[in-house]
Parts: C-alpha cells; structure tokens; sequence
C-alpha cells in the first residue's frame, strides 16, 4: 500500500482507488461512495499530531475504508433479507459510449463516482454476483490480493488474521470465481447481444430460444420499486416468451446496445430515460445468464446518459 504524503492533495489522491476497492467489495456504488466518505471522516477527525505519526495515509484509509465495507457486508445479509425480489449489484456504464452532460449541464460539481471506476474483469456482472456468494473475510482477501495485489501480510492488517489465514480465505474465494471469468470474446458477445437485441424487437420467440442456452437463467431487481418478476426465469424457453410479452406490454421502449460494467449489454430507455440495464453472461454462442437492474435507485448512474 505504499508510503504517502500526508498533504490535501496526495489524500485526495487516494478517492479513485478507495472507490474502485469498494465498489468491488459491496457491489453498490452508493454503498462505495459512502464507505469512502466514512473513511476521510475519520481521517480528518484525526488530530494533526497523529496525522502526523502516519507513514502512509494511503494505506490507513484503504484499512479503514475495508473495516467499514466489513461493517457494511456483514449486516446486508439481514438487509437483503428484507429486501423485495432478488438484489443484484448495481450496473455501470462506459461513458465514452454516451454524452456525459446533457442539455449543456454545469460540469463543475464534484466528479461521478462511476467515472473513477475501472471497468475490467473484476466488475462484470458475473463477477460481482460470484463475489455475492463469499463471506464477507473472503471476499475481502480475495479482491484485495487477486484484484489489487496487496500482499497478505498487508490484508492480515485489515482482516486483523494472520497472513496464511488471509492466504486461506483468498484461496477459498478463488475456487467459486473459475466460472464468472469471461469465456468469449467482447466481439463475441456483443455478437450474441446484438442478435438477441434484434430477435427482441421483431418478437421473434423462435430466434430467442436459439441464442439462449437451454438452462439459461434471467434475474431481475426491482428492488419493490417497479414491477418485475419476483423470482428467477430458468430455461431459455421460458425466458423468451417472457421477453416477447414485455416487448407486447411496452412497445415504446427504446433498446440500445451499451456496455455494462464494461461488457457488451443493453439498455432500455423510456421518453429518453434509462428504465432497465440488462448485463449478459455468454457461453459459446449462447446467453447463459442476465440479470435486469430495473431499480431505479440502481440506476443512478445512468440518469443523465444520452445518445
């Protein structure tokens, strides 16, 4: 975690990498931003003199910011327990792919938390859903040593464990993740993207089956907000039809092609609003998994997105 300065400006520094550590651990945006903003609290509500006695103010917040992001998951099990239909992570988009400021909008606020996030392998879908199913010491173990390199003599810090147990809860964790690394292509999937994208618009049940694999699974969060199925639709059929219905009910949404935590998905918008951001698992030639954020909260980032 290296040594730092203490000065405002080398502090600062440190945001977009907190954030992107975060991000990965809660798989909420809002949820990354406040763990952050937690930690600079702490930092600044330290006097000046023990301040001062620290060698590297980066590696202090990144503890920190860990510890609350502990706190946090520890308690949103019984959260999403309450939580309405299924919880899923919250999506991102690629801003090179939209006009960032709509309408000339003042650009001299503070900067997104979505714009400091990088987007690779770490924060696709199928990732952050696989992280979901780790414990909360896992999933810290393994995203900081895999994902960032931090050596475990450094985790242990943070997990307040011993290195080879660190080491342990990493190994643990990286047996689940085999399966959510990509295994095709980005032009490969926007491929199988696309073709669903255009079976969707033409109704087209038949095509639909054919680029969903037979046990595929679609998963929706509506967070109780706005309607969506409740509970998973499993089987490629049943998916498709699924699909069809709602290109019935809601003829006047627009579909577009769009990244989605950095991997080919698509985007429905509504009067020019993003209504629903759908993220794509894709084996082979054939989708396996999506998962639909519909929840408006979730969608936050993609508020201002235009064409």
């Amino acid at each position: 975690m290296g040594p730092g300065g203490t000065g405002a400006q080398e502090i600062s520094g440190e945001r977009r990498q907190l954030i992107n550590v975060a991000y990965r651990l809660l798989g909420s945006l809002a949820e990354a931003e406040d763990a952050v903003q937690e930690a600079y609290a702490r930092w600044y509500g330290l006097s000046p003199g023990r301040r001062a006695e620290i060698v590297s103010p980066g590696a202090w917040l990144t503890t920190v910011t860990c510890r609350i992001c502990l706190d946090v998951l520890g308690s949103a099990r019984a959260r999403r327990e309450r939580y309405v239909g299924a919880w899923l992570p919250e999506p991102l988009p690629d801003r090179t792919e939209w006009g960032r400021h709509a309408g000339g909008a003042d650009t001299s606020g503070p900067a997104d938390p979505a714009d400091q996030i990088v987007l690779d392998e770490s924060v696709t879908m199928a990732f952050l859903v696989v992280l979901e199913s780790m414990t909360p010491a896992e999933r810290v173990a393994f995203v900081l040593h895999d994902v960032f390199r931090y050596p475990f003599a450094e985790i242990a810090g943070v997990l307040e464990r011993s290195p080879a147990a660190c080491k342990q809860l990493a190994s643990s964790a990286r047996r689940r993740v085999g399966s959510a690394r990509p295994a095709v292509t980005a032009t490969g999937r926007a491929d199988v993207v696309r073709h669903v994208k255009e079976a969707w618009q033409s109704k087209d049940i038949a095509a639909l089956v054919s680029l969903l694999d037979p046990a595929a699974v679609m998963t929706a969060d509506g967070g109780g907000v706005v309607g969506t199925v409740l509970r998973p639709v499993e089987g490629g059929a049943r998916i498709a039809q699924y699909m069809a219905a709602i290109a019935d009910k809601a003829p006047d949404l627009e579909l577009l092609e769009r990244s989605v935590n950095g991997m080919p998905g698509l985007v429905a918008r509504r009067a020019g609003v993003v209504a629903t951001v759908a993220a794509f698992d894709v084996r082979g030639d054939r989708v396996t998994r999506i998962w639909v954020v519909r929840n408006p909260q979730k969608l936050r980032p993609w508020a201002r997105q235009t064409a």
